[in-house]
């Protein structure tokens, strides 16, 4: 091959390249079986040559932009009825995307730790659930779910230390084929709304195990709270340790590689693997997974949030009273789609190793999500009564999970005159040994589901409290003890476990675990 064919090659490569960089680009998130959330503005946004002029046409609309020096555009499209009829949207620039199969209808974005994540068939399955780790009557689950009006959309995990413009992920419609893996949480709860509102429904699952909340918090939040100080601190000495620790992590993996080469040959077990050292490659730091897994799907237009976290930030229940409502306005600021519904799980019954940390942490995490009910437009599902096993992490029935959830949408978001939660406890009354207490949410009464209340205690103003008896009194729990004449303070269902605990509204729905009194707890002073 001569200079000048070498020449000429290169010079048609170049001009393809760049005519591939002037072709309109849309997000991952923006595509065929999407749903569009009705009766608002909907954004539309991509990528074009700077000052290219792009044109959004769907049904009878038509909107345009002119991309901007860094080649970024964005339109509005007026509001859309919801419809089982499928639109198709075409994107025209220099060149004319069209995207097929599109519904109008209901958006919830669904996020948080593993709960979230958890799939319908469960972790590490194949081609069959996992029976371990997958949802109740998983298989009848998969086979029934042949919903082609709801999408399913999960964001590909990835870490990032700026935030992502796009990600990897794509609109499905639900069916037996795609919901085994899809978040189990999101699809009982976008389920029960299909059913009741009769309405399509757009499930977005942005979730990872084990992680922490501040990681889905935007830098700019966590750096306007003093307090969040000690969190980025850790962020940065965890970046600054990473490369001398990956240099010992890859020596200790050769090692490695060797000791399980002989081992093998041995007959004997492998050895341990060594851990990799937090990194950027680790989700466990401060914004990381806000940049990388929910930044490229904002500002796709959601009716709400539902989400199931809180487990790794047990240790600092204390700092999540503040962290959590943070982190609700973080993602209402960068929306800017108003104060959109926040629908949250309160963390289930779960025996704490003693290696996690302090006992009662889990009910100071709890006491945590419950406060947050003050921020308005959040509604909270109680799931102390929800476990199997109360040494798995992972309750397999993540169907009530979802239905509780729905009923918190379906009457915060959607005005249905319907009951969502359990009894919140709301005020005592101190009557000599006695004390009287007060609940919101009774839907018509308080009840002592299968007999007598159980885990209430009592003390005095020596903080040792003793078990209590306590009964249902005109609409108010009576709590008493003959070994506290004295009472100044009751608390329900108060441990890290909370087997027995029985108290619910006629609705059916359990009361959330209190305290009436603010006493230190274990992990107020942690950071």
């Amino acid at each position: 091959m001569n200079t000048r064919t070498i020449g000429s090659l290169l010079t048609l490569i170049i001009l393809i390249a760049s005519f591939a960089m002037a072709d309109v680009r849309l997000p991952a998130v923006i595509s065929d079986n999407m749903v569009l959330q009705s009766d608002t503005n909907v954004p539309i946004w991509g990528w074009a040559v700077p000052n290219e002029t792009v044109t959004v046409s769907i049904g009878k609309q038509k909107q345009t932009a002119t991309a901007n020096a860094d080649g970024k555009w964005m339109v509005k499209l007026g509001a859309i009825k919801s419809s089982s009829t499928t639109l198709e949207m075409t994107v025209s620039g220099k060149n004319t995307i069209t995207i097929k199969n599109i519904l109008v209808g209901q958006v919830w974005l669904g996020s948080g730790q593993s709960n979230m994540e958890m799939p319908v068939a469960g972790y590490g399955f194949e081609k069959t659930p996992n029976p371990i780790t997958c949802v109740i009557n998983a298989e009848q689950e998969i086979a029934g779910a042949q919903h082609p009006l709801i999408r399913l959309f999960t964001v590909e995990k990835a870490v990032s230390d700026k935030p992502l413009a796009d990600c990897n992920g794509r609109w499905v419609e639900c069916s037996p084929k795609t919901i085994p893996g899809f978040s189990a949480v999101a699809y009982f709860f976008g389920r029960e709304l299909h059913k009741e509102l009769k309405q399509p429904v757009g499930l977005i699952n942005s979730s990872w195990g084990g992680t922490i909340a501040e990681t889905w918090m935007s830098v700019d939040s966590l750096c306007a709270n003093p307090d969040f100080a000690p969190i980025l601190q850790r962020h940065e000495e965890i970046l600054k340790k990473y490369p001398n620790g990956k240099t010992d992590y890859d020596k200790a993996f050769v090692q490695w590689q060797k000791d399980a080469n002989e081992a093998a040959k041995a007959g004997k077990p492998e050895p341990a693997q060594p851990v990799l050292p937090f990194g950027m490659q680790n989700p466990q730091g401060a914004a990381l997974l806000f940049n990388g897994m929910m930044s490229p799907v904002i500002p796709f237009a959601i009716k709400g949030v539902i989400w199931y976290q809180g487990e790794s930030n047990t240790t600092r229940a204390k700092q999540y009273q503040t962290l959590f409502p943070a982190l609700i306005t973080d993602w209402r600021t960068v929306w800017q789609q108003g104060d959109f519904p926040f629908l949250f799980v309160q963390l289930a019954s779960f025996y704490v190793p003693p290696t996690w940390g302090s006992p009662l942490v889990w009910a100071e995490l709890r006491e945590s999500q419950l406060k947050t009910l003050s921020v308005p437009n959040t509604g909270m599902a109680v799931t102390i009564d929800i476990f199997e096993d109360v040494n798995n992490i992972h309750p397999k029935n993540k169907q009530d999970v979802g239905k509780r959830l729905a009923l918190c949408a379906l009457a915060i978001t959607y005005g249905r005159d319907i009951e969502h939660s359990g009894p919140i406890y709301k005020s005592m009354k101190v009557e000599g040994n006695k004390v009287y207490l007060t609940f919101t949410h009774v839907d018509g009464g308080l009840v002592a589901k299968g007999g007598e209340l159980k885990t209430f205690v009592i003390a005095g103003a020596d903080q040792k409290f003793v078990p209590a008896h306590a009964v249902i009194r005109n609409g108010t729990v009576m709590v008493e003890s003959s070994d506290v004449k004295e009472p100044v303070a009751v608390r329900y269902a108060w441990s890290d476990v909370t087997t027995g605990c029985n108290l619910y509204n006629v609705a059916g729905l359990p009361a959330s675990p209190f305290r009436t009194d603010d006493w230190p707890g274990v992990a107020d002073n942690n950071k």
